[in-house]
């Protein structure tokens, strides 16, 4: 390539990345943003990727905080609304940045105030909702997210999520013949996609070098996991 193609090349990818900034602000203007993927830990990349203005929902606390670790460790503010018993301590060991966690353990009735007044300057919304959340609800923080770039994690389930995860079954490693210390949690994760995709991995959460990572090879054994129906 040639000095004047390279320098004509490099132009149109400076244009092309001014067109996109002005499209950014425009849709910031109106009320909208752009969906922008969020760092999702390598432990869910296989499962989901975690993207802006949207809504995931989850059926265990371990799951909201392994889906808020990966923006979290990246510098983003959260906020865990209604969980007073949030373990913060296994919270921190799976990768979540305490000194950049909110916390409203009791927000009472309030909670949905709660949650929109934090979508709007903080990155990661956990929520545990006290009732049952209705389409009107989940639509009014929905345009929330989506002007302040936020994403929400519901620990239970939330209209119109872009995913689903569950613990579909576990198994404690560590343990002989009735006795022993836990060494791991090894968990078998379904994600279940708007699209309509489902998905599935094998984890440890941790595993016996207390890291999470995913299981390359998934046991078949029958009757390893205690699984839950549904």
């Amino acid at each position: 390539m040639t000095v004047t193609s390279l320098s004509t090349a490099q132009s149109a990818e400076q244009k092309l990345a001014h067109i996109q900034e002005l499209r950014q602000r425009m849709h910031r203007m109106q009320g909208t943003s752009v969906s922008q993927p969020l760092p999702t830990v390598p432990a869910l990349a296989e499962l989901l990727r975690l993207r802006t203005g949207a809504s995931y929902a989850v059926d265990r606390p371990v799951l909201a905080m392994l889906a808020m670790a990966g923006p979290s460790g990246a510098g983003a503010w959260s906020a865990v609304i209604g969980m007073p018993d949030f373990g913060l301590e296994a919270a921190a060991e799976l990768g979540v940045e305490l000194e950049r966690t909110v916390l409203v353990p009791e927000p009472g009735e309030a909670w949905l105030e709660v949650t929109a007044a934090l979508a709007d300057v903080l990155g990661v919304i956990v929520v545990r909702a006290p009732q049952q959340v209705t389409q009107h609800q989940a639509s009014r923080l929905a345009s929330r997210l989506r002007q302040h770039e936020a994403v929400l994690i519901s620990v239970g389930d939330w209209p119109r999520a872009e995913a689903r995860l569950s613990i579909r079954g576990s198994q404690w490693t560590g343990i002989g013949r009735g006795h022993g210390r836990l060494t791991g949690h090894r968990v078998r994760v379904v994600a279940e996609l708007s699209t309509g995709q489902v998905r599935q991995a094998d984890l440890m959460l941790p595993g016996d070098d207390h890291q999470v990572r995913v299981v390359e090879q998934p046991e078949q054994t029958p009757g390893l996991y205690a699984v839950r129906a549904g």
